[in-house]
C-alpha cells in the first residue's frame, strides 16, 4: 500500500507542495493544461531545477505582471530589515514552457515608491542573459505605491501581454470573495478529484481567514488567497495529488517559525492568525523552531490539513521515491519542502486485527460529522448519502428538524473513520449547501465479522457472519437479497428468509 509523507521540517507553502509533487511525477503537461483553463490574466509558470544548500530541488514559480505583483518573497518588506538571500540558480537544460519571455540580453531597472521609510536592493541572476535591480522605497503609513519600468517586455499566460516604457502605475490587489473563487473553480477544466480537493483547500482557508476577521465565509475577502499567484498555487497542488492518485497522506507536524510579518494589515505575530486558526480547527501538530520567520503560509496550512488522513508514519515502510520543493524565502534553514513516495505491506496495515475474537473490539479515532441544512431538496441529499456510502462511511442518516425563526430543515449524520473524515467533509460541501460541519469523537464498540457467500435455492448470496463471546448472528446482505428477489419475482422479505436459512446452516 503507498503512502505519501509530507516531510516539513522547513515548513510548507502552495508553491513548495507544488513543486515537491512534480519533482515526485506528477505530470508537468497535465498542470499546464488544467493551469491553462483557469479563467485567469497577468501571469505565467516557470518550472526550473534550483540548488538548494546543495540539494538539487523542483522550483515552481508562478510570474506575476507589474499589476498583480506582490511582496510575498520580497524578505525586507516582510521582515522590515535585511535578510541574506539563499542562491536560487535556475538551469534550463531540460525542455520546458515558461509562458514568460523575455528579450535577450538586456537590463530593466525597477524604481517603486512605497512611501514606508526604507530602502531595499536585490540582484537576480538567471541563466538568459539579462539582469534587473529593484530599488524600493516604503512608507509604513501609506499603502500606496508606484513603479517605474524602464524597457521591458513581458509575455504571460492567460493571453495577457503588456509592454512598459517608462510609465507609472498603482498596483491592482484582488480581493475575491468565496464566491468568485468558487466561479473560478466551476469554469476551468478540472478533474472532479482535483476540483473537490481544490474546492476543500479554499473552504478550510475562507474560514480561518473568516473568524480572524470576524466575519463569515460567504463574506469574507481574501487577500492573499484571492491573489492569482494563490490561487495558482492551490489549483496546482490539487492537480498534482489528484494526478498521483495516492490518497493516505502522512503529516507529522509542520515547522514554524516566529517574530512578526508584515502583510497589507500591517505587522502579524508568527504564526498568523489564519495559520493558527487552521491548525487549531483540524488538529495539526505545530513545531516552533528558532527560525525568524514565517516557515507556514496560510496557503500551506490550509493543503496539509486538507489532505492528511494520517499522523503518524507506519513503523515499518520501504521509500519508494523522493520530491524535493523549493521555496523562495531565505531563512537559517533551507526552504525545502520533501514529500515521499512510501510503500508498506498489507500485513502491517492488517496488523491493528480485523481478525474473528471472541469479544468486540474497541474502535478508537471514530467520528460523528453533523450539520443543518435548510436549502437542500430530498432528492439532493439522497444523493450525498449515496456519495458519502461509496467513499466508507460507516453510517448515514438525515433527520427532518426546524431551525431558527421555525425554518424547516434536514440534520445530517455521518459516522465515519477518522482517517475518513476529510473525505467525508469534502463531499458534504460539495455536494450541498452547508457552510459549517460539527465534528464528535465516539468511541465504537464494533463486533468481529467476516464476508462468506452462501448457496441457497434461489442462487448464491453474501452474508455478513458476526461474532460475540461464542454467538454467531448471521445477516444477509441488502444488495443481493434485492437482486435475487427481482430476478425471482418475490417478495424482498421471502427471499431475506431464504438467504438467512442457508447463512444459519453455516454458523
Amino acid at each position: 500500500m503507498k503512502k505519501l509523507y509530507f516531510e516539513c521540517a522547513s515548513g510548507i507553502s502552495g508553491d513548495m507542495t507544488v513543486a515537491s509533487l512534480l519533482d515526485l511525477g506528477a505530470d508537468e503537461a497535465v498542470l499546464r493544461k488544467a493551469l491553462a483553463s483557469l479563467p485567469l490574466s497577468g501571469y505565467g509558470i516557470e518550472i526550473s531545477r534550483v540548488s538548494k544548500s546543495g540539494l538539487d530541488c523542483c522550483d515552481f514559480n508562478v510570474i506575476l505582471d507589474a499589476e498583480h505583483e506582490n511582496h510575498d518573497h520580497d524578505m525586507e518588506y516582510l521582515h522590515g530589515h535585511d535578510h541574506s538571500h539563499d542562491d536560487h540558480n535556475h538551469h534550463h537544460a531540460h525542455d520546458h514552457s515558461h509562458e514568460h519571455s523575455y528579450e535577450g540580453d538586456h537590463e530593466h531597472h525597477h524604481e517603486h515608491s512605497h512611501e514606508e521609510g526604507h530602502e531595499h536592493y536585490h540582484e537576480h541572476s538567471h541563466e538568459e542573459d539579462h539582469e534587473h535591480s529593484h530599488v524600493h522605497a516604503c512608507d509604513a503609513d501609506s499603502g500606496d505605491h508606484t513603479h517605474e519600468h524602464h524597457h521591458h517586455d513581458h509575455s504571460y499566460e492567460g493571453e495577457h501581454t503588456h509592454d512598459h516604457d517608462h510609465h507609472e502605475h498603482h498596483h491592482a490587489h484582488e480581493h475575491r470573495g468565496m464566491h468568485e473563487v468558487m466561479d473560478i473553480l466551476a469554469e476551468a477544466e478540472l478533474s472532479d478529484g482535483a476540483r473537490k480537493l481544490a474546492v476543500k483547500i479554499f473552504t478550510i482557508l475562507g474560514e480561518a481567514e473568516a473568524k480572524a476577521h470576524g466575519t463569515t465565509l460567504e463574506n469574507v475577502h481574501f487577500h492573499e488567497v484571492g491573489a492569482v499567484d494563490s490561487i495558482v498555487d492551490i489549483v496546482g497542488a490539487a492537480v498534482c495529488l489528484d494526478n498521483l492518485g495516492i490518497q493516505d497522506v502522512v503529516i507529522q507536524e509542520l515547522a514554524e517559525g516566529h517574530g512578526m510579518i508584515r502583510c497589507q494589515h500591517g505587522l502579524l505575530p508568527i504564526p498568523v492568525p489564519a495559520v493558527a486558526n487552521i491548525v487549531a480547527a483540524h488538529g495539526l501538530d505545530l513545531q516552533i523552531t528558532e527560525t525568524e520567520g514565517e516557515l507556514v503560509t496560510p496557503t500551506g496550512a490550509a493543503i496539509a490539513a486538507a489532505i492528511r488522513t494520517e499522523e503518524k508514519l507506519p513503523k515499518h515502510f520501504k521509500i519508494v521515491k523522493t520530491g524535493l520543493g523549493a521555496g523562495k524565502r531565505a531563512y537559517d534553514r533551507p526552504s525545502i519542502l520533501r514529500v515521499m513516495i512510501l510503500e508498506t505491506t498489507e500485513g502491517e496495515e492488517a496488523a491493528s486485527g480485523t481478525h474473528a475474537t471472541a469479544a468486540p473490539a474497541e474502535k478508537e479515532g471514530t467520528v460523528k460529522l453533523e450539520t443543518n441544512i435548510d436549502d437542500c431538496s430530498g432528492e439532493e441529499l439522497g444523493y450525498v448519502m449515496d456519495q458519502l456510502f461509496d467513499a466508507g462511511a460507516k453510517d448515514v442518516h438525515y433527520t427532518p428538524v426546524f431551525m431558527k425563526k421555525n425554518r424547516p430543515a434536514y440534520q445530517l449524520n455521518v459516522i465515519c473513520k477518522k482517517a475518513d473524515v476529510e473525505k467525508m467533509e469534502e463531499i458534504i460541501f460539495y455536494e450541498t449547501t452547508t457552510i459549517g460541519i460539527r465534528r464528535f469523537d465516539l468511541k465504537r464498540c464494533e463486533l468481529p465479522r467476516e464476508m462468506k457467500e452462501v448457496e441457497t435455492e434461489l442462487g448464491k448470496a453474501m452474508v455478513k457472519i458476526c461474532s460475540y463471546k461464542g454467538m454467531k448472528k448471521a445477516y444477509p446482505e441488502y444488495d443481493c437479497v434485492r437482486q435475487l428477489a427481482k430476478e425471482h419475482h418475490k417478495t424482498f422479505d421471502q427471499t431475506f428468509r431464504i438467504v438467512k436459512a442457508a447463512a444459519e446452516q453455516l454458523l
